[in-house]
């Protein structure tokens, strides 16, 4: 095989990426892939960067081990999961491909994203303090009220007991405020008891996408805990 073939990395590969997944995931079974390229098929992320799932199951195959560690495709990728239920033998690559992200050090992620993450862990993603929150929310909801028919619409925030909890998108706040509106209306046509809060209001979980068990656990349970403090039966998740 001539040294440009793309499969031809190094002299020597060790392939540790598949002694991993198939000691640790025990759903993956690489021998079990038939090269149909079904994952292939309706993968949105298919030829970005050069690969597919179909090539991402080979370079583990051929112990690529590098190539995957240092690709944008493994970025790429919207964990959708697409891939395997077309899999005509369930291979869960998004769960390879998810696994792989935390193999990467911080500091080679893709740092918007790991920045995200880390701002989510302090606050929210995008940095800005609670007291704008709900600043924010307050100064919105009045100028909704100015619109006939709208006088008595409610955005309440860190309300005990209300039925439902409502996270919230931080781009929203931060960025396109307006945006929060439609759904306080619908939840008041609809006659929902609810309400936000004024910490860990955050609805993203950017920590999810860099492949830190830890992380994104972190982030979830410091909202599953504020729903708790407040009482509510129900969690509606934004996002």
């Amino acid at each position: 095989m001539p040294q440009t073939h793309p499969l031809w990395l190094r002299p020597s590969r060790e392939a540790r990426l598949r002694e991993i997944f198939e000691k640790e995931l025990a759903f993956v079974n690489l021998d079990l892939c038939l090269t149909c390229g079904m994952c292939a098929s309706g993968c949105p992320a298919a030829g970005i960067d050069g690969l597919d799932p179909r090539k991402f199951l080979r370079l583990i195959m051929f112990g690529a081990d590098e190539v995957l560690l240092s690709s944008q495709w493994i970025w790429v990728c919207t964990l959708c999961d697409r891939c395997r239920y077309v899999c005509p033998m369930n291979i869960n690559i998004a769960r390879m491909v998810y696994h792989i992200r935390g193999m990467v050090p911080k500091e080679k992620r893709p740092p918007n994203l790991q920045r995200s993450c880390e701002l989510q862990k302090k606050v929210n993603s995008t940095g800005i303090p609670n007291e704008d929150f709900v600043w924010v929310v307050n100064d919105v909801l009045q100028e909704a009220r100015q619109e006939p028919g709208w006088e008595d619409l409610k955005a309440p925030i860190d309300k005990k007991g209300a039925e439902y909890y409502l996270n919230q998108n931080a781009k929203e706040p931060t960025v396109e405020p307006e945006e929060m509106v439609p759904l306080w209306k619908i939840l008041h046509v609809a006659g929902i008891d609810w309400t936000y809060s004024s910490k860990w209001w955050d609805g993203a979980n950017y920590c999810l996408f860099t492949g830190d068990p830890e992380d994104w656990e972190y982030t979830l349970r410091k909202q599953v805990e504020t729903v708790e403090e407040l009482g509510c039966k129900y969690y509606i998740n934004t996002e």
